[in-house]
């Protein structure tokens, strides 16, 4: 008997819908995927780091950014929140005019040159110092953490025994918490064993989300062939840290971890300086986040690790973020299927994950989805 389950359609807490016409292919496939609604990346090109068009800031706005993805489909979600990219412009008054708009729910923390289109971070202290964590404590306004150590030498930054996650929650974010107590805090993308151990450790204003190709591979995955597709930021880790985080999201008592799949579309992934940094996860990522679930041993056709897999899928996420789980639904059966390339107008493509890796075939399928 094939394994299928009804689930309540899911939440994408980080995602990056890019900018310009191939927004609409974006978004659509988040739809196709039984997405409920997303976080959406303000690493935009300018990135989106002020409230309202009229603010006098050389930055697209929440308002702006918010009517780009809406008018490319983004109006099907039943939530769209875009966090406030924090830069070296933001202010507590900006928080206090966001919180107060009904804009602002959540800001964006990017290490200096940590990632994509991050030239605009800060380091983390400048904004404990200046009043902008204060701010948003007071206003409720969830911190969205790329939690990685910016400015490292190579041996700090990736090594057996030492990277830039682990020392970044190690010290950064032990001040950061100590400091603001009562601050809502994202651990985003987690990829390490160190941070699963904080977020563990925290309140019940910490949380964090995981990607499925930090649930699926270690760092011998992409050097092996160096499978550039898997390439993405914070990169993959160790055996020891996928094992944690594993068990975080399979955990009975689990309430704290939920899906965010950090999903980054390319049409150039391989570029003349490097490897453009993010795997993309569209179309696929529910299938994908429970092999993640069967490969730990959770055997998804008992209907308690059903109830597992759906806290972390769809309801832990809106939970956190103080919004109601979906009451539409979708069918997640063991069926196979395959991933496809995502074809834009211009001809270009986007390579998921799976066939990047040259294993498009997918163990799970969605099916009766519920518009």
């Amino acid at each position: 008997m094939t394994v299928q389950f009804l689930l309540p359609k899911w939440f994408d807490l980080h995602v990056h819908l890019r900018q310009g016409s191939n927004m609409v292919h974006y978004v659509q496939a988040q739809i196709e995927m039984a997405c409920a609604g997303v976080l959406a990346m303000p690493n935009t090109l300018p990135p989106t780091a002020k409230i309202l068009q009229q603010d006098d800031l050389p930055y697209w706005s929440l308002e702006e950014y918010r009517q780009m993805l809406l008018d490319a489909g983004a109006d099907a979600f039943e939530q769209l929140i875009v966090p406030l990219y924090l830069t070296k412009d933001t202010t507590p008054n900006m928080i206090e005019q966001g919180a107060q708009s009904g804009l602002l729910q959540a800001c964006k923390y990017y290490p200096p040159h940590g990632t994509t289109n991050s030239d605009h971070g800060r380091p983390l202290a400048n904004f404990m110092e200046n009043g902008v964590f204060q701010a948003m404590e007071e206003y409720g306004i969830v911190l969205c953490i790329h939690g990685e150590k910016h400015g490292l030498k190579g041996p700090d930054y990736f090594d057996s025994e030492i990277n830039a996650e682990r020392s970044f929650y190690e010290e950064d974010m032990v001040k950061l918490a100590v400091r603001f107590p009562k601050l809502k805090i994202v651990a985003e993308h987690m990829t390490t064993k160190e941070a699963v151990a904080f977020v563990k450790k925290g309140g019940n204003n910490i949380a964090g989300s995981i990607t499925p190709q930090h649930l699926l591979y270690t760092v011998g995955n992409l050097v092996q062939g160096l499978r550039y597709h898997l390439y993405c930021l914070p990169l993959v880790k160790f055996n020891a840290d996928l094992e944690a985080l594993r068990q975080a999201v399979t955990d009975p008592k689990n309430t704290k971890f939920f899906a965010g799949t950090d999903s980054a579309p390319h049409t150039k992934k391989a570029t003349e300086c490097g490897c453009a940094a993010g795997c993309f996860t569209g179309g696929v990522a529910p299938q994908l986040y429970a092999e993640a679930f069967e490969e730990d041993g959770c055997d998804l056709g008992a209907p308690e690790n059903q109830e597992i897999f759906k806290r972390f899928l769809c309801t832990n996420g809106p939970n956190f973020y103080g919004f109601k789980p979906s009451e539409k639904t979708f069918m997640l059966s063991k069926t196979p299927d395959v991933a496809k390339p995502l074809k834009m107008d211009n001809g270009e493509t986007v390579t998921p994950l799976p066939v990047g890796l040259e294993r498009p075939e997918l163990a799970w399928s969605i099916t009766d989805i519920q518009s």
